[in-house]
C-alpha cells in the first residue's frame, strides 16, 4: 500500500527553523515528483514546493522562496523540507504528496496525513 508519512512538525518561535520529512513506502520515490502543501485554519490548501524526479528541479511558492529548501534522499526514500526564518503566517498543517509523473506539474494521487507546524512566541 502506497504511503507517505510526514514528520518533524512542532512549535517554534518566529525566526526559528524546522525540517519536515516525508517518508515513502511501497513505491520508489525517485520515479515521481513530490510536492509539499500546507493548509492554515479556515483557509484553502496552498502549494508550497515541489521537487521533480526527472532532473531534480525544485520549485517554490513566492511566500517561501529563499527561506525553504526542498531536497530528496533516494536511498532513504524520503523528501525533506527545510524551513528557516519561520514566520507566524507559516503556521499550518503541512502535507506531502506524490505526483502522477516525474514532473511537478501533474496531479497528485497520494497524500500524507499531515504534520502541524506552529510558529508563535
Amino acid at each position: 500500500q502506497v504511503q507517505l508519512v510526514e514528520s518533524g512538525g512542532g512549535l517554534v518561535q518566529p525566526g526559528g527553523s524546522l525540517r519536515l520529512s516525508c517518508a515513502a513506502s511501497d513505491f520508489t520515490l525517485d520515479y515521481y515528483a513530490i510536492g509539499w502543501f500546507r493548509q492554515a485554519p479556515r483557509k484553502e490548501r496552498d502549494w508550497v514546493s515541489c521537487i521533480s524526479s526527472s532532473d531534480g528541479s525544485t520549485y517554490y511558492a513566492d511566500s517561501v522562496k529563499g527561506r525553504f529548501t526542498i531536497s530528496r534522499d533516494n536511498a532513504k526514500n524520503t523528501v525533506y523540507l527545510q524551513m528557516n526564518s519561520l514566520k507566524p503566517e507559516d503556521t499550518a498543517v503541512y502535507y506531502c504528496a506524490k505526483s502522477l509523473e516525474a514532473s511537478c506539474w501533474y496531479e497528485y494521487d497520494y497524500w500524507g496525513q499531515g504534520t502541524q507546524v506552529t510558529v508563535s512566541s
